[in-house]
């Protein structure tokens, strides 16, 4: 598996924040309406969605309208794809950056 370390540490930056982690805590359980999310904080609408606004811009949540309404889910595929990374981040892998020859292999020519 090839390692994208650009396009995730985007993620890893929105998911820096307690509050975020937090909602993605709460989504984890399902989908869940904006007003439903806010019950768990102390700050005001417009915070939330700035926080939901960096959520979706990494790709970690979606978002849905209904009328007046906001729902928020977990994009199932993009979180799979970061577990996946972190756990080969972490993990002694065939394909491990300090296995990389091709480094060694520029130094010789």
């Amino acid at each position: 598996m090839k390692k994208n370390y650009d396009s995730n540490v985007k993620i890893f930056k929105a998911l820096s924040d307690s509050n975020r982690l937090k909602i993605v805590d709460i989504l984890s359980c399902g989908e869940k309406c904006a007003c439903d999310v806010l019950e768990y904080f102390d700050f005001t609408q417009p915070t939330l969605s700035h926080h939901m606004k960096v959520l979706i811009d990494c790709g970690i949540v979606e978002s849905r309208k209904e009328g007046l309404w906001s729902y928020y889910s977990l994009n199932t595929n993009n979180c799979n794809k970061v577990v996946l990374f972190t756990m080969n981040l972490f993990t002694d892998t065939d394909d491990c950056i300090c296995k990389d020859n091709s480094k060694d292999e520029c130094e010789n020519i």
